[in-house]
C-alpha cells in the first residue's frame, strides 16, 4: 500500500509532480506570509516557507500523514526574484536573466505533530540572450504572471534556457528525486 501524504500547496505543477511518485495525497493550499526576513539569505528563505507551510497544515490539525510543504525561488547576484507585479517588473526581470546563469533553490520539508526533515535542491539556469521582441511575445502569451522568476521551464519559458546543471523538476516546482527520498528518511524514521 502507497504511503498516504498532504501536500500543502495549491500548486497544480506540484500535485503534477508528486502524482508522478505515486503517492496518494490530498492536496490543499496553506496561507503563510511568504515576506523575507532581514538578513535572510534566499537559501534560508526558501528552506524556512517550505517548513512553515508544512508546519503550519499540521497545527490545523492535519496529523494522520506526514505533511509535504514545498517552495521555490529564483535567484541572481544573491537577490530572489518573486512573481512578476507587472509588465515593467517582468521586463526588468528577463533583463536581469538575459544571457545568464542563475539558481533555483526549491526546498521540500515533511511535518507531522513531533518532527520535521527538509532539504533544499539548487539548480543553475542559463539563459540565451532575449530579444525585446522576444519577451514582449512570452508576456502576452500570460505564462510569466504566477511563476517566480516570471518564467516556466514547463512552458513557452523553457525556449530561454541553453544549460541546466541540477534538477529540472526542481525548477517546475518538485525535485522528484529528492522528494522520494526525503519521503522514504521520513516514513522509516519515527512515524508509524
Amino acid at each position: 500500500m502507497a504511503l498516504s501524504l498532504y501536500l500543502a500547496s495549491a500548486s497544480p505543477r506540484r500535485k503534477q509532480l508528486l502524482s508522478q511518485l505515486g503517492y496518494d495525497f490530498i492536496q490543499f493550499s496553506v496561507d503563510a506570509d511568504e515576506s523575507l526576513l532581514n538578513d535572510e539569505t534566499p537559501l534560508a528563505h526558501v528552506e524556512r516557507l517550505a517548513c512553515l507551510k508544512a508546519q503550519m497544515a499540521v497545527a490545523k490539525g492535519y496529523t494522520d500523514r506526514p505533511v509535504l510543504g514545498s517552495d521555490t525561488v529564483v535567484v541572481i547576484d544573491n537577490t530572489a526574484l518573486g512573481k512578476p507585479r507587472d509588465k515593467q517588473d517582468f521586463m526588468a526581470t528577463m533583463a536581469r536573466l538575459s544571457g545568464r546563469t542563475h539558481q533555483v533553490y526549491t526546498a521540500i520539508a515533511l511535518a507531522n505533530s513531533t518532527r520535521i526533515v527538509s532539504k533544499v535542491v539548487c539548480t543553475d539556469v542559463t539563459f540565451k540572450s532575449l530579444s525585446e521582441q522576444e519577451l514582449e511575445d512570452y508576456w502576452h502569451s500570460g505564462e510569466p504572471l504566477d511563476k517566480a522568476g516570471g518564467y516556466g521551464i514547463q512552458g513557452l519559458g523553457g525556449k530561454f534556457v541553453t544549460r541546466l546543471s541540477g534538477s529540472y523538476f526542481a525548477v517546475m516546482g518538485l525535485p522528484l528525486y529528492e522528494t522520494d527520498e526525503l519521503i522514504k528518511e521520513f516514513t522509516e524514521g519515527s512515524y508509524e
